[in-house]
């Protein structure tokens, strides 16, 4: 069952790790220099069994300013927050920025904790109390349960466990949708064992002996084990705190907030499209590119802000941005970040990523442009999956999509993702161009390409009209657009299955377009028959052709002579030599029968035979190589059928 994550957040000081040692009787605090100097410096872990049944699992964050990067990542996983506050101090600077981050973060439920109640009278631990609440109100901690207690005496700490409780068995459980997540937070090895991983599984469930891939890397390691608090289990699901043992990777292949993921589950972006809230507690507006430091899960990335409908952001302020990164980062539809300025660093706002993969920066600098932002904002923030799908195949145009690179961007797999396209399938807002990839496209962007292929067309008819058609692949290369193949050929099937458009052999037209020649063309064509017909063997060759013809223009000469080979009136022997059919075929037909008499022909006998030399003799015999009439070996020829 997904496991409930509670986690610290306070000022440094503020006793969060002596509170999770008298709660569970664990010390989180492992490292020496922690112990030395009494603060925690790394995230520590614990775990609390409660009387309903459910196992807790508890992250203790540092207070310290120094630490607040180390703390955003332990936060970035609580479903339920402990906010810890001193008595004898009260509210200070790192709760506050602790309570922004919590926030920004997207924790919705929480306890607050007043420790340190031993230290302080009953008249100030009132007013303590009073100001906590007064700061809460309005948040999502308005209506949590304030508890005071002593981590020396043990007072209240049973309450706080009945609290726990009460808000673990209110729970709802539902599984994390999604492959399996984890941002490493750390990363150590063990000798005999190899690297080891820890974090916070965010979603799905992994298993010993499968295969995750190490984002934003290409690196790929087996699961060798796994531990969670501590115990060897063979399977892990989203919530719990995990440990696990890679095969086949070296620890210094992996750093602090890389993803542990299964392979093209993800795509790493430098650019993302976000939701961003700008702290009102901030004392100056936030310019267009201002440079700031991202807190992703585990990772921090230095980023620039590029704000989409505006040139300055005012505090308190809501707008949507496109964080333009200066490390790849790997992200999940919906995963909350923090930003905190670049120096000197403080936190200054946060928010939800919108669109996880961006394949450009967006334009912002026309009005048009600032539209559109707003648009795709609200489409992505509040929009159903469906207005989430259409949107990402508009943006992919003629490439399409396809259902893998569909559900990274909408953050469904399977049979979530399945059933979420059944509409848009079914009612034809978009289409699937191939079954085998599952490849889609908007039903937009489809009927635009095959306006486009009938426009074109119809313009090369217009300006070649004694041509039959373009060659099928050639009129893609033409069009000018990088058309997916698989797209390519899904809208010319179905413009053909429409009789639109006509295919004869690999040749394409308009069904209606016929050659039609005009009177000199007519002319022409006439007297180019003659030419071929009357002159034997020893035809003539195409700069001949052309130099008798020149005053035809070259382009309609050669176009006629296609004409008349497509009908199948001359033959293109090579390159320079054409032959008019009536001329040709019976040689063909006598070589054949000297062919069946001999067994086969050399150059001297098909010389002796038609009296030609090389320069026409030659390409006859290549050309009947070529249309497998023959087929050489070494110095002769003999019938391909023979062979075969």
């Amino acid at each position: 069952m997904r496991e409930i994550v509670l986690g610290t957040a306070g000022h440094v000081d503020h006793g969060k790790t002596s509170f999770i040692r008298a709660l569970t009787g664990f010390e989180t605090d492992r490292l020496k220099e922690e112990k030395r100097r009494g603060i925690t410096i790394e995230l520590g872990f614990a775990y609390l069994d409660l009387e309903c049944g459910h196992r807790v699992g508890i992250v203790d964050v540092p207070g310290h300013e120094k630490f607040v990067k180390t703390m955003v990542s332990g936060v970035s996983g609580i479903d339920i927050l402990a906010f810890i506050v001193a008595a004898d101090e009260g509210i200070m600077p790192q709760t506050v920025e602790h309570f922004e981050i919590c926030r920004l973060m997207g924790v919705r439920q929480g306890i607050i904790i007043v420790t340190k109640k031993d230290l302080v009278d009953p008249e100030w631990l009132d007013m303590v109390n009073e100001e906590i609440q007064d700061f809460c109100s309005g948040s999502f901690l308005e209506d949590a349960t304030l508890i005071n207690v002593s981590s020396t005496t043990g007072d209240g700490i049973d309450l706080v466990r009945d609290e726990i409780d009460r808000l673990v068995k209110a729970h709802n459980f539902h599984e994390a949708f999604g492959p399996f997540r984890l941002s490493a937070d750390r990363i150590f090895a063990i000798k005999g064992f190899g690297a080891v991983v820890t974090g916070t599984s965010i979603s799905g469930r992994t298993s010993v002996g499968e295969d995750l891939r190490i984002y934003p890397t290409d690196r790929v390691a087996k699961i060798r084990g796994i531990q969670v608090h501590s115990a060897a289990v063979d399977q892990v699901e989203a919530g719990h705190r995990t440990a696990i043992n890679l095969q086949g990777v070296s620890k210094s292949e992996i750093e602090r907030g890389m993803v542990l993921a299964p392979d093209n589950t993800l795509s790493a972006s430098y650019m993302l499209d976000c939701q961003f809230f700008y702290l009102a507690s901030n004392i100056k507006p936030l310019k267009h590119r201002a440079r700031v430091r991202v807190h992703l899960g585990t990772a921090e990335v230095i980023a620039r802000i590029s704000l989409l409908d505006r040139d300055e952001l005012q505090p308190g302020d809501e707008v949507p941005i496109q964080l333009l990164l200066e490390e790849k980062a790997v992200v999940w539809p919906g995963d909350r970040y923090v930003i905190r300025s670049y120096s000197p660093v403080a936190t200054i706002g946060g928010g939800a990523v919108l669109g996880n993969v961006s394949s450009r920066k967006r334009k912002r600098l026309l009005p048009r442009d600032r539209k559109y932002n707003q648009d795709m904002y609200v489409t992505l923030r509040d929009g159903s999956i469906e207005d989430k799908a259409l949107f990402y195949l508009k943006e992919s145009r003629e490439l399409g999509l396809t259902a893998g690179e569909l559900g990274i961007r909408l953050g469904l797999f399977g049979k979530h993702l399945k059933k979420a396209l059944q509409d848009p399938i079914s009612t034809k807002k978009m289409v699937v161009v191939d079954s085998a990839s599952q490849r889609y496209v908007i039903v937009e962007i489809a009927d635009d390409i095959k306006n486009l292929f009938v426009e074109y067309l119809k313009e090369y008819h217009r300006t070649n009209p004694l041509q039959q058609g373009l060659v099928k692949e050639e009129l893609r290369t033409r069009l000018g657009r990088e058309i997916d193949q698989k797209v390519y050929n899904y809208c010319m099937h179905d413009l053909i299955r429409k009789g639109v458009v006509v295919q004869e052999e690999s040749v394409v037209r308009m069904a209606g377009h016929e050659v039609a020649l005009k009177a000199d063309e007519q002319q022409l064509r006439k007297d180019l028959d003659i030419w071929f017909g009357t002159r034997g063997l020893s035809t003539p060759t195409i700069k001949e052709t052309m130099e008798h013809f020149e005053e035809y223009p070259v382009k309609l000469v050669k176009e006629v002579i296609g004409l008349d080979i497509r009908d199948g009136k001359i033959i293109k022997v090579s390159e320079s030599l054409y032959y008019s059919k009536e001329i040709l075929e019976p040689l063909i037909d006598s070589v054949k029968k000297h062919i069946e008499t001999n067994g086969e022909i050399d150059a001297p006998a098909f010389k002796e035979l038609t009296g030609l030399t090389r320069k026409f003799s030659i390409p006859i015999l290549e050309y009947l190589d070529r249309v497998k009439i023959t087929m050489r070996i070494g110095d002769k020829r003999i019938l391909r059928k023979t062979a075969s």
